[in-house]
């Protein structure tokens, strides 16, 4: 999505969002300087060659996010209201890239709506996927048309792998826990009737013992409640400790009653352990921007 985003265009639109706000003009200098800079020097490294991207938003860099969503967010508000009442579209959702429309087929011809939503910008090619059998999967739900209600399951692409952290592996607890957390967290916060919350819970399950994990309760997986005693997080600081086992617990626990907030990190990754370099580039040949031009002088 990020590389068919208009710079020029997103441009004038958060110049227009700035000034329809009233935002002090000093402010909207440095925002759009700011975005003038990310945008306008972008540089990358390619085939050993220093590269700079002239159109659209670059690929990984944490703005582009924020970008394309004002972008989006404009085209919606400038240009979906006509289509989505031509057309009697009934419900419409986003999220990044990913839409879903609900329609009466009776009333609505999807073609048309599609040969409309691609005239909105040349930039936006939006393609379409249709329910197969009154099922359609939508982000990590798969939906099913059960007139007059719908059911939902949790979807799984079909490269899934039930890989996690083992938990035989030497590596922080928290962050061996963090994926089971995400998974329970999904599984009580899914509208999944009886039997897909059972087959659901069996799933993970089965991914928590082919990870060599016991099967605890739920409660065992709520977030840690901090201590009466422990201050507040806002008032805390955070410190890292590189991870080696139980003697790091035994350290980190002395800290338990501090101002100070824990996190691990390991130096036993895939790339330290696989790779074997003997020659070192030198810091100047590395892909960043070297050079900033002052907008002001």
């Amino acid at each position: 999505m990020y590389s068919n985003i208009p710079i020029t265009d997103t441009r004038k639109i958060l110049e227009d969002i700035t000034l329809n706000n009233l935002v002090d003009p000093d402010i909207r200098h440095e925002l759009l300087s700011w975005y003038d800079t990310i945008t306008k020097q972008n540089y990358f490294l390619h085939k050993n060659n220093i590269v700079i991207q002239k159109e659209s938003l670059a690929m990984g860099t944490p703005s582009s996010s924020i970008l394309s969503e004002i972008f989006l967010q404009h085209v919606e508000h400038s240009h979906l209201p006509r289509p989505t009442q031509k057309h009697k579209i009934i419900n419409y959702f986003r999220y990044v890239d990913n839409i879903l429309l609900i329609y009466d087929s009776s009333h609505t011809d999807i073609q048309s709506i599609l040969e409309d939503f691609n005239s909105i910008h040349p930039n936006l090619a939006f393609t379409e996927e249709i329910d197969q059998d009154n099922t359609l999967n939508f982000l990590d739900i798969t939906i099913y048309k059960m007139p007059p209600n719908i059911k939902i399951s949790v979807y799984r692409k079909p490269t899934f792998t039930d890989t996690l952290i083992p938990y035989t592996t030497n590596h922080p607890p928290q962050h061996k826990y963090s994926a089971i957390r995400f998974l329970y967290n999904r599984l009580n916060s899914y509208c999944l009737n009886e039997d897909e919350y059972q087959r659901e819970e069996n799933i993970i399950h089965n991914i928590l013992l082919n990870n060599s994990f016991p099967l605890p309760s739920h409660t065992q997986h709520a977030p840690e409640r901090h201590s009466p005693l422990r201050p507040l997080e806002n008032e805390c600081k955070w410190i890292t400790f590189t991870y080696t086992g139980n003697e790091t617990k035994y350290i980190t626990n002395l800290f338990k009653y501090s101002n100070l907030q824990i996190a691990f990190h390991t130096n036993n990754t895939l790339c330290n352990l696989l790779t074997c370099n003997t020659h070192y580039q030198d810091n100047f040949t590395c892909s960043g921007i070297y050079k900033l031009t002052c907008p002001d002088c």
